[in-house]
């Protein structure tokens, strides 16, 4: 599995391109802008994007889904609590797919595993790849995701955060702002999650 990082936009949103070497079959995970990056990097190295996942529907995530979208004909997955308009929601191109707790997608010999963690938004989700975790803004290094935004909410961010805490085993953790860390570095030294733990 390769993992690329390019931080896009403004507000630096982290946009992953993941990819299995072997078949070079990717995923784009949160392109939240720059879609000439994106594509740049998609073409460089032949890569055929298959699907692109969000992680939550706020606009720091979604600038570039459309354009993306368009550009490779990847399928759209997001949670479908995140659907709507506005800058704190998205309205996927048509033919996306809804995806919630538990479901998994094929990407070469890669497979995606969905977790919902509100809390951030209604529809945040993480993505389990093999030993990689990509925490949209449910989890930070040291931190967590806001929830003073609409249809953020803090009792049930500690919940997901308790849920990535109790998961088995350590994780590289690729957030969708700042550095990656690791998840048992984060039951150790990240406060929220430490103190979901001991909450929820």
């Amino acid at each position: 599995m390769l993992i690329k990082c390019l931080t896009v936009g403004q507000i630096e949103t982290n946009c992953y391109i993941v990819t299995d070497p072997d078949t070079l079959q990717c995923a784009v995970i949160d392109p939240g802008d720059e879609s000439n990056t994106i594509m740049n990097y998609l073409e460089d190295n032949r890569l055929t994007a298959k699907y692109i996942f969000l992680t939550h529907g706020h606009f720091d995530h979604t600038m570039a889904v459309n354009a993306v979208h368009d550009q490779t004909g990847a399928t759209v997955c997001m949670n479908r609590k995140d659907v709507g308009s506005g800058d704190y929601r998205f309205q996927p191109p048509a033919g996306a797919v809804f995806y919630g707790e538990g479901d998994q997608f094929h990407v070469g010999n890669l497979t995606f595993q969905v977790i919902e963690t509100p809390g951030h938004t209604p529809g945040g989700v993480c993505l389990l790849c093999g030993e990689a975790l990509f925490s949209g803004d449910t989890l930070f290094r040291d931190s967590c995701g806001r929830t003073d935004l609409p249809g953020g909410d803090m009792p049930t961010l500690l919940k997901s955060l308790k849920r990535l805490y109790d998961l088995p085993g350590d994780y590289e953790v690729y957030p969708g702002h700042m550095e990656t860390s690791t998840l048992d570095r984060e039951r150790r030294f990240n406060y929220y999650m430490k103190y979901a733990s001991e909450v929820s």
